[in-house]
């Protein structure tokens, strides 16, 4: 026999009471706290991570050649340029069946916007190439101009998506343009969502930068106009 039960009635009443105010207080604290779970997660940034194995070697490779017949020539890498909606923070997805229309995740930003973030990514793997030079320098020196026109998800299906990069390179001297090239990278998602497709255009944006280093190593310009 429990203690419990050699009890009075009413004292047995109250240990029922108390014990039942006890779980309810326990299971009001943990809804609370998974309640408060969401908010805690409720505004997830994200940036390009680090430069990848596969950019690295590529930037290793193209280091090599350089040294081998002198300094690197100067180069202005300008803020890439690009249109209102890729000009801000929002993460973009687009439903391949719905092409016009673009949308925002709710709860998922980028920590700058996506022009911003590829300027500071393609001016440090472009070093591999060149002496990596600010647009506002006053050094005179050929100039790189990106403009930006597709960085989202696209989603071809509800499970399948992949991240989409889109670009126009333009290599000026004086004042005259000296080559141009345009430039389309995509990379899988391997979820369906906001860290799905950000992990999708941080690899496009890697394949971007190498490719956009490649030409760049084909240009013939000299460090001053």
């Amino acid at each position: 026999m429990s203690r419990t039960s050699r009890l009075p009635r009413s004292m047995q009443r109250a240990a029922a009471a108390g014990s039942a105010w006890l779980a309810a207080l326990a299971l009001g604290a943990l809804l609370a706290a998974c309640a408060g779970n969401p908010g805690s997660i409720n505004d997830v940034r994200y940036d390009l991570g680090l430069q990848s194995s596969q950019e690295a070697q590529g930037a290793q490779g193209a280091q090599a050649a350089p040294a081998a017949s002198g300094a690197k020539p100067l180069l202005k890498v300008l803020a890439v340029n690009a249109p209102p909606p890729l000009d801000n923070d929002g993460i973009l997805y687009r439903m391949s069946f719905d092409s016009q229309r673009t949308a925002r995740y709710a709860n998922s930003r980028w920590m700058m916007s996506p022009a911003r973030l590829l300027t500071e990514r393609l001016r440090t793997s472009l070093g591999a190439y060149a002496t990596v030079l600010a647009g506002g320098d006053a050094v005179q020196a050929p100039v790189l101009k990106v403009e930006l026109y597709e960085f989202e998800q696209v989603f071809e299906s509800p499970t399948q998506s992949a991240g989409v990069l889109a670009a126009r390179a333009t290599l000026m001297q004086g004042g005259k343009v000296l080559a141009q090239r345009s430039f389309a990278t995509r990379a899988p998602a391997a979820t369906p969502d906001a860290a799905g497709g950000v992990h999708a255009l941080q690899a496009a944006s890697d394949d971007f930068a190498n490719q956009l280093g490649a030409w760049l190593s084909t240009q013939s310009f000299a460090g001053t106009p």
